[in-house]
């Protein structure tokens, strides 16, 4: 194994990271705004339509690697939610694809700028290199487990 001490050091910030949760999912801000926050299932299916457009849920299904029966409860909660909504698919397949309501598009996007907020309390006194790096290192992180797994993230 490669740098054994390394990848050790990287799989223990990596589990202290996941329980911060402090960019997308803290719920302790109060108030009725606390109320709002988007699931964060909902927060990365919105994400993914709004990348790529209208899809099925076969579709989403596919991307996460998830169950069928999984997103389609993840996706009615999102649709009672008023969150999308089932629209014919434009290229003339049979199945109806999800698309992202206005409101949707709304609650992911307020969603978006409180993680960004979260996010530029943490690294504050970061300088912009820094800033470039770290976000360069997680891109290459992430496309390597992308490839691995055979499920890219569509990306600008």
């Amino acid at each position: 194994m490669r740098h054994p001490k390394e990848l050790a050091l990287i799989e223990r910030e990596m589990m202290l990271l996941s329980r911060h949760q402090v960019l997308a999912t803290t719920r302790t801000s109060g108030g009725a705004d606390s109320q709002e926050r988007l699931e964060r299932s909902a927060y990365t299916l919105l994400s993914r339509i709004e990348t790529e457009g209208p899809l099925t849920i076969g579709q989403l299904a596919e991307a996460f690697g998830l169950d069928t029966s999984t997103v389609n409860r993840q996706t009615a909660a999102m649709l009672r939610a008023g969150l999308v909504d089932r629209i014919p698919d434009p290229d003339g397949g049979v199945a109806r694809k999800l698309r992202i309501t206005d409101e949707g598009m709304r609650r992911l996007h307020h969603d978006r700028e409180w993680s960004i907020q979260g996010l530029a309390k943490v690294v504050g006194d970061w300088t912009t290199e820094d800033l470039a790096e770290f976000a360069d290192i997680l891109e290459r992180f992430n496309r390597d487990i992308e490839k691995l797994q055979g499920r890219p993230w569509p990306r600008a």
